[in-house]
Parts: structure tokens; C-alpha cells; sequence
């Protein structure tokens, strides 16, 4: 019995999966990216499996499987607002600022975008006493300021939590930047990555879009627009990690490349990767309407662990500063299962839903 066959009876599709733990498709994804339920590849290439092993210990679960249930729940604004006994209004400042971040974006049949939150995280934020200053009585004029300029941190929390969530699925390098790279816009990628056996590499590992949407068409742009880094803090934050995953990637392997390019062209050297990677973002000012590089700062209490991160332009080209880069970054990627559930809403990526008219701009 060949390897491939002992692991294709010892675990089951995800569609299986999520039928056997008693959970919608919607409720298993999110099981899976907060790590309430741990996948395995599939050996044979066929995307990611569940062990037997592992629906075992998840059945095996005390209160299963309401438990599972409730630790994976999705909520919307209407009902994220009642679980925080606020008026959905309220409930959408906290969401721009950054207060309870969302675990899930969709469109609706109307295109309107439309932000989930995990109602667990929501419980946790409502309980802690130190938020009640911000579900009731008047908003601080600091954070009135910032959200009358346009401040709108849901995109690029999400995007953070997002990244956070794929990192986990894989250990492959190339695989690791093909995530980073997909946060970003492809002329910044091209800026980086100037090789384009390597570009196409990771083009062909990019994550799955997150909607289904033709390609082309206005749903599709809308989705690209809320899940392609425009803040420049955060476009150089990638940038800097992009050019250092592709290095460790290179320093794996090679990327593929025909045997005659192989033969002739070298791969680009460290400070050739690492100088565009941290060269510093221009900014062409904010739109009309939009918030300044200023005000677009979340409040020292949002939940976003990549605000802390200093901008590219102020790290020097050195071995030294790349490695404390990449400190961060281990910390971020190496959540293990167990951090999401714990961390209250206040201080981590929340998961609760939220609609707009239109994306917002983070």
C-alpha cells in the first residue's frame, strides 16, 4: 500500500469534514483559519484534508458541538451591536477605529461589502471594563477628528488577520511570500522581485480569491480594491516582508525556471532584493475626503498588530535590521491555535460583521 494511499484513507475531504463536526461550510472555514480544527495537505495535490485523528479529538471536545459552534460565530453589525448594547452606528465607529476588527468580508447581491465579526471577541470586548468609556456617553474628540477625516481601519485589519490566516496553512517559503505578495499591488511586487521566473512562481502559488466573482467584473474590482494594501505604512510594511520571505524562499531553492535561463542568469543577491524591498513608499497625498498619514493611525488601543511596525524607509539595509524585521513577523505568523480564541477583541484581530455601502479605504 503505497504512502499516498494511507494517507488518503486515514483523512477525510474538508466537505466531509465539516459534516461529521455538524458545521456549515461557512463555520468550518473559520474553524479552520482560527485553528479550532487543524488540516493536513493532501499528498496527491488535492488541496487540504482533515485526519480522522483530529475529528476524533474535535467530537471528542467537551460540549461538542455547540461549543464549536458558538467559538466560531459570525456575526453582523445588527447583531455584533447587541451583543455590545450599542447603536449599530456606534458599533460602526468602533469597527473604523479599529476597536473590534473584522474575520470575514463578503459581498452582498447589492455589492455592498459587507464585514463579520467573531461574537466571541465581542463578548470578551463588551466584558472588559476598560472599553465602557466607548459604548456609551461621547466620543472622544481625538477619534470624532480622525473618523470625520475618512478613517476606516476594517480593510487593512482584515487583511492583517487574513495574512495571519494563510501564513499558518503552509511551511513551504515560496508559498509563504506567493501570500504576502497577493496583500500587494503587482507593480510593487515587479519592484521587489525583479526576477520573472520567481514573479510567475509566486503568481502560480497566490492564495484562492476571496470571492467568487468573475474575473473583470465590478464585484471582482471591489474585492481586489478591499484586499490589496493602499495605506503606505502598511504597503512598505510588505514590501519589507515580501523581500525578505523571497530570500529565505531562494535560500531553499530555486525557484523554477527553464534549463537554458537556469544555466545562464544568476539570482539576484541579498542587497538586490532587500534594497527595493525597504526603499520608502512615496504618498501622494490622501484623496478628497480622505484621512492624512496622520489621522489614519489607529488609536493606541486598536487591534492591529502591524501598526506598531516603523516604516520601511527607516530601516537601513542591513543583515542586522532585516533579522529584527523578521522577530516581528515570526511573532505574528506563529500564533499558535489557542492565541485567537484567548486574546480579547480589544487588543487582537476581532471577528465580528459589519456592512458598508461601498469598500472602505483603510
Amino acid at each position: 500500500m503505497s504512502g499516498t494511499t494511507i494517507t488518503q484513507s486515514a483523512t477525510v475531504s474538508l466537505s466531509r469534514a465539516a459534516r461529521e463536526l455538524e458545521l456549515r461550510r461557512g463555520e468550518f472555514d473559520l474553524a479552520l483559519h482560527l485553528g479550532c480544527v487543524r488540516s493536513v495537505p493532501d499528498e496527491g495535490g488535492g488541496g487540504r484534508r482533515v485526519t480522522r485523528a483530529e475529528i476524533d479529538r474535535v467530537r471528542a471536545e467537551t460540549g461538542f458541538p455547540d461549543a464549536l459552534r458558538e467559538r466560531v460565530k459570525a456575526v453582523g453589525t445588527t447583531e455584533g451591536a447587541a451583543l455590545l448594547g450599542v447603536t449599530n452606528t456606534r458599533f460602526t465607529r468602533l469597527a473604523r477605529l479599529g476597536l473590534v476588527v473584522p474575520v470575514k468580508v463578503y459581498l452582498n447581491r447589492y455589492r455592498a461589502v459587507v464585514w463579520l465579526y467573531l461574537a466571541e471577541e465581542l463578548r470578551q470586548f463588551a466584558a472588559d471594563q476598560q472599553n465602557a468609556p466607548l459604548m456609551s456617553g461621547r466620543t472622544p474628540e481625538a477619534l470624532r477628528d480622525q473618523l470625520d477625516d475618512g478613517l476606516d481601519l476594517r480593510p487593512r485589519n482584515w487583511r492583517g488577520r487574513h495574512m495571519g490566516f494563510l501564513l499558518r496553512q503552509t511551511e513551504d517559503p515560496w508559498a509563504r511570500a506567493a501570500v504576502v505578495a497577493s496583500l500587494l499591488d503587482p507593480v510593487q511586487v515587479a519592484e521587489i522581485v525583479t526576477d520573472p521566473h520567481e514573479r510567475a512562481h509566486l503568481n502560480r502559488l497566490r492564495p484562492a480569491p476571496v470571492s467568487q466573482a468573475a474575473p473583470d467584473s465590478p464585484g471582482a474590482h471591489i474585492v481586489q480594491r478591499i484586499t490589496t494594501a493602499d495605506d503606505p505604512d502598511e504597503i512598505s510594511w510588505l514590501r519589507a516582508d515580501l523581500g525578505q520571505s523571497v530570500l529565505e524562499a531562494r535560500e531553499d531553492r530555486p525557484a523554477p525556471r527553464p534549463a537554458a535561463d537556469a544555466a545562464q542568469v544568476p539570482a539576484p543577491d541579498a542587497a538586490q532584493v532587500l534594497a527595493p524591498a525597504f526603499a520608502p513608499v512615496p504618498s501622494a497625498g490622501p484623496p478628497t475626503g480622505a484621512p492624512s498619514s496622520t489621522a489614519r493611525t489607529s488609536p493606541p488601543r486598536a487591534a492591529h498588530a502591524m501598526q506598531g511596525h516603523p516604516a520601511a524607509a527607516d530601516f537601513p539595509i542591513t543583515r542586522r535590521e532585516a533579522a529584527r524585521s523578521r522577530r516581528l513577523l515570526t511573532w505574528l505568523r506563529g500564533r499558535g491555535p489557542d492565541d485567537d480564541a484567548s486574546y480579547s477583541a480589544r487588543n487582537s484581530p476581532s471577528c465580528t460583521t459589519e456592512t458598508s455601502s461601498r469598500p472602505s479605504r483603510s
